[in-house]
């Protein structure tokens, strides 16, 4: 009986040889893990876009619609490059080219506005090879997105200046048809003559041959008869300064206190901010 109960477990110890190989099947001689547990091979690296980026995707980036949309729209015409209509499939574009969609200005990138409280001694450009400090100085760390400057405001003046890559919106609040409200605070290096008010205010004035649609003038209330407030919409350079030039005067300070309906509260002067959703939505109803 002894025997064949050490026969039986000889047996059972064999069944359990035979299975404990049979699960290591999934190794080999070097030890590695079972296929299962192998790492894939890597898969092949997206290629980058600095050969440019297919229009539908810089379409589809932009907000406007998918990109298999977009490659039906870009069949049917809808879309220009540097004002070439292009129904090319897999057309690429440049990030520095000109792209529209019906018409419209788009960008894939986030939309960002950032408005500066602009000091003195800094002037609206993006670099200056002149080594001179530029406004991009105050904002570079705004935004990872490359902004720029709406309008200009010269060297000497202060005041509010809008920095956006909305090419659209930056294009409509620099075109005098869109009357976009700009009001100057002007301190000049003598008292402001009546007669000139009067003559700002008729309506019938001109600066170098050309005429200036100055929408209101007026004294500063409670300073003294050399400080004017001025609000126009023309976006001629220096045209404040030469707007008083015209008449005799020289401006010792100017300010730009209001542009397109924003003010300056709330941000010292160097100190930018982010618009708020209210302040973007009055931007597009204008």
């Amino acid at each position: 009986m002894s025997t064949g109960r050490n026969s039986s477990r000889g047996r059972q110890q064999k069944e359990a040889n035979k299975g404990e190989g049979r699960k290591n099947t999934g190794f080999n001689a070097s030890n590695k893990k079972p296929a299962r547990f192998q790492k894939k091979p890597a898969s092949k690296p997206i290629k980058s876009d600095v050969d440019g980026i297919r229009l539908n995707k810089y379409i589809s980036n932009s907000g406007i619609c998918s990109r298999r949309e977009a490659d039906v729209l870009i069949a049917a015409g809808s879309a220009m490059v540097n004002g070439k209509v292009i129904t090319e499939m897999g057309y690429k574009v440049q990030l520095t080219d000109e792209v529209r969609f019906d018409g419209s200005l788009i960008n894939p990138e986030t939309k960002r506005y950032v408005l500066l409280n602009k000091p003195k001694n800094y002037i609206t450009t993006m670099d200056d090879e002149r080594g001179r400090k530029t406004v991009m100085e105050l904002v570079h760390m705004a935004t990872k997105e490359r902004i720029y400057p709406v309008g200009r405001l010269d060297r000497n003046t202060t005041g509010l200046l809008l920095f956006t890559n909305d090419g659209e919106l930056a294009k409509k609040l620099t075109h005098p048809k869109h009357n976009v409200r700009k009001l100057y605070h002007a301190t000049l290096d003598r008292k402001f003559a009546i007669k000139d008010l009067q003559t700002l205010s008729s309506g019938d004035f001109s600066v170098e041959g050309k005429k200036v649609f100055i929408d209101d003038v007026a004294f500063v209330e409670g300073s003294s008869k050399s400080e004017v407030g001025i609000e126009i919409h023309s976006g001629r350079n220096r045209i404040v300064r030469k707007i008083f030039e015209t008449l005799g005067y020289k401006v010792v300070k100017l300010d730009r206190v209001i542009f397109a309906g924003m003010t300056k509260k709330n941000i010292q002067r160097g100190h930018w901010r982010h618009l708020t959703e209210q302040e973007l939505n009055n931007l597009k109803m204008l």
